[in-house]
């Protein structure tokens, strides 16, 4: 049986992640992540998340896919392909495209 990750460490390792890839770049995007916290900089994610538990292959797809079409919503409209959104992992699924070398495949896990 495989050890479960609490969703605290995988919101860690990814905020980590995250901060490290837009500091390296330059990128303005990351003045939207600015809070005004004696406890931290940046904040890549809401304080009470509910996780949600992949059972299975097929919830864990239907998540998949909704977080990689969420750029393209009418109230987003980030971007026409999901595959263009930079830090999305569609384009590491879809094209083998591997600008975050951190990414697995689920597949080689699930």
């Amino acid at each position: 049986m495989e050890k479960e990750i609490p969703s605290t460490s995988f919101m860690k390792f990814t905020g980590h992640a995250f901060l490290e890839e837009l500091r390296k770049t330059n990128n303005p995007l990351l003045a939207m992540f600015k809070v005004e916290r004696s406890s931290r900089d940046y904040q890549f994610w809401q304080r009470n998340s509910l996780p949600i538990i992949m059972y299975n292959r097929k919830i864990l797809e239907q998540k998949l896919d909704y977080t990689h079409y969420n750029p393209l919503q009418a109230h987003w409209n980030l971007v026409a392909d999901p595959n263009d959104y930079y830090y999305s992992s569609c384009s590491f699924y879809e094209w083998g495209d591997n600008k975050f070398n951190w990414l697995t495949h689920y597949m080689d896990v699930f």
